[in-house]
Parts: C-alpha cells; sequence; structure tokens
C-alpha cells in the first residue's frame, strides 16, 4: 500500500474530527479523496502538520487528527518533545511513513533508513506510540479515537504517488472555511 490507499482505508474512520494534513500530495490525496470544511490542507510550511494539530487540540476540545509524514517530522524533530510535553487526549498524530520525501520526488528519507520514528516518538517521551503496517492503520486510527488518548501512530507504507491535481482552492478560503467549522463546533 501507498499513502493514497492508507488514505482510503482511514476515510471511513474520520467522519467527525478535525483533520490537519501535511502539504504537497498528502493534502493533494486527501482533498481529492474526500474534500471536508473539517479539512485544513496544508500548501506550505513543511515539518509544522504535527505543531499545528497539537495547539488546535490544546485549544478546543474536538477530536483533532495530524495526517503528517516522516520527511515532515523529520524538518522538525522538536514536534515529537512538545507533543510528548504537551499531553492533549484529543490528539492524534498518524505519521504516513513511506521512507521518501514524497512530494518532491520520492528522495529517501532518514526514516526508510536506520531511524525510527516510533523509538524516537517514545525516547522523546510520547507514552502512547504504535507502529502498524499500512493495512493495519484503519483499525489502529479507530483504536487511539475510541482510547480518548493521546497517540501518536506511525503507519509503514510503500513511496509512491498517484496523479491528482493540486488543490486550486486559495489558502484564505481553506483556512477561513477550517475556522467556520471549529467555530460552528463550539457554538
Amino acid at each position: 500500500m501507498i499513502r493514497n490507499d492508507v488514505l482510503k482505508s482511514i476515510l471511513p474512520i474520520i467522519t467527525n474530527e478535525l483533520v490537519i494534513c501535511n502539504i504537497g500530495s498528502p493534502s493533494q490525496e486527501l482533498f481529492s479523496l474526500d474534500d471536508q470544511t473539517s479539512n485544513f490542507y496544508m500548501l506550505g510550511t513543511m515539518g509544522l502538520c504535527s505543531s499545528i494539530g497539537l495547539g488546535l487540540a490544546m485549544a478546543q476540545p474536538e477530536k483533532v487528527i495530524a495526517i503528517d509524514g516522516d520527511g515532515s517530522i523529520l524538518t522538525n524533530m522538536g514536534t515529537l518533545p512538545t507533543i510528548a510535553n504537551n499531553v492533549a487526549d484529543n490528539f492524534i498524530l498518524l505519521i504516513i511513513d513511506n521512507g521518501s520525501y514524497g512530494s518532491t520526488g520520492d528522495q529517501p528519507t532518514y526514516a526508510g533508513k536506520k531511524t525510527s520514528l516510533s523509538a524516537v516518538a517514545r525516547a522523546c517521551g510520547c507514552e502512547n506510540v504504535v507502529e502498524c503496517q499500512a493495512k493495519d492503520t484503519a483499525d489502529e486510527l479507530k483504536k487511539a479515537l475510541a482510547s480518548n488518548q493521546m497517540t501518536v501512530i506511525v503507519c509503514k507504507c510503500l513511496s509512491g504517488n498517484v496523479k491528482v491535481p493540486v488543490i486550486e482552492m486559495n489558502p484564505v478560503i481553506i483556512a477561513d472555511r477550517f475556522m467556520t467549522e471549529v467555530g460552528r463546533r463550539q457554538s
């Protein structure tokens, strides 16, 4: 399974959560598969998906899923200790680890070599860390949502992208409709 297959497999599960999706191909694939006002598609700022997800989870009670990538996590290694030290039980970080920088040409990441992101997350102090194969991601995400406990899921999958169009929606519109959705849930 590649990332797009993983995204397809979790769509039936992410029915009422706020979703922050990593830049580039992940956001484009999620947008093409199932655009929702509760999805925030990042079009820039590599490495900040998990940080934005944690901040949103800490600021309000709704469940938040940050769909990040191994390359993005490696770009901002400070995010894992920040997550470990600021527990938000409504937050799930799903790292789709395909061992590559998928949006820029599938150059290998260190997570595709010796570096284990699940081991790094545990070493940073994250208490509920699960590493799984792509085919098991949907089940692990279900468990994480039911646990009401901050969870880091590292999904190991194959590298590869599917051809999907770029997101034509203006970034201001993406942010505005997402914040409107967040506000609607608070009222």
